[in-house]
């Protein structure tokens, strides 16, 4: 039996991304370091953060995010990044897009995406939701340029500006809300958002469309699920998310989270205990910090 060098697995990660439109099976690829199917994933999964089938899609993925963008048509785009036919593709591919491959490609056209932009205590917030719940929540310090961030993301859907107030009582979401107008929505879920960050009420529990690469998805889950007032260091996410030397990996995809606080990247530190990054300044991380850590006492 061969225990497969660290050097090994990389250069194999390497070919399955390069050529993932090729078939890599399991039990192939165990057979030639000598291993079970089960043992050689464990291993590969330990290092390189996926299994060779999750690298494998997310690489496809990635192949028809970029061909899409560049215009190809859709069935091309499919065939060429690997799927093998388009009738495979669109539950997979709709579920990490958080829309058609089609939608996609042309920047969401006509889907109807409402926004609000709101001042906050760690200043200016703009939330914007999908049928499928909250999908933009960033803060800055300016809301043209909030706005126009939100325009790139979702360049020809139909952006609608919410009549949520700009200020108000705060209140909390509830099924109720989730059932009302998009209008409704959104209000309710800033009220809530802002409820948290302005009186460190209890964390809103919202619907989510969540877009990213497999990995991503993996880290963002495991934040939603680090309890309020309590901090993870970025190796706790990679040994939690069973990839324990992907902590680089791990502070990209907490980089690369695009709804501030609801998916709470702020909770991640460095290994010594410093602050780390924060896509939007450290101030606003430690200042979530410091009244999550006072409401958890």
């Amino acid at each position: 039996m061969t225990t497969p060098t660290d050097h090994a697995l990389i250069t194999l990660a390497r070919a399955i991304i390069a050529r993932a439109d090729q078939p890599w099976p399991l039990a192939d690829l165990a057979a030639g370091f000598g291993l079970s199917p089960s043992a050689f994933q464990r291993r590969f999964a330990a290092l390189i953060g996926l299994s060779p089938k999750a690298l494998q899609d997310a690489a496809r993925l990635g192949r028809l995010k970029a061909a899409l963008k560049a215009g190809s048509r859709v069935t091309d785009a499919i065939l060429e990044a690997g799927f093998g036919s388009p009738s495979r593709v669109y539950g997979e591919a709709q579920r990490d897009l958080g829309m058609t491959p089609t939608a996609y490609r042309d920047g969401a056209p006509g889907e109807a995406i409402h926004w609000a932009v709101r001042k906050t205590r760690l200043g200016w917030l703009a939330m914007a939701a999908t049928g499928r719940g909250v999908c933009f929540a960033q803060f800055g310090d300016d809301t043209d340029a909030l706005q126009a961030g939100l325009a790139r993301e979702f360049p020809r859907a139909v952006l609608l500006a919410s009549t949520a107030r700009a200020s108000g009582p705060p209140t909390t979401a509830t099924d109720d809300d989730a059932r009302g107008p998009p209008d409704a929505r959104l209000d309710a879920w800033m009220n809530a958002l802002d409820a948290h960050l302005a009186r460190s009420g209890p964390a809103p529990e919202l619907p989510l469309d969540l877009r990213g690469t497999a990995f991503q998805m993996r880290v963002w889950r495991f934040l939603q699920g680090i309890p309020l007032g309590e901090t993870r260091s970025y190796a706790d996410v990679a040994a939690g998310i069973e990839a324990p030397k992907a902590t680089r990996a791990v502070g990209t995809a907490c980089a690369a989270n695009r709804v501030a606080v609801l998916v709470p990247c702020h909770r991640v530190l460095r290994g010594d205990g410093a602050l780390g990054g924060y896509r939007w300044g450290l101030e606003r991380k430690r200042a979530l910090l410091a009244a999550e850590a006072t409401t958890h006492r």
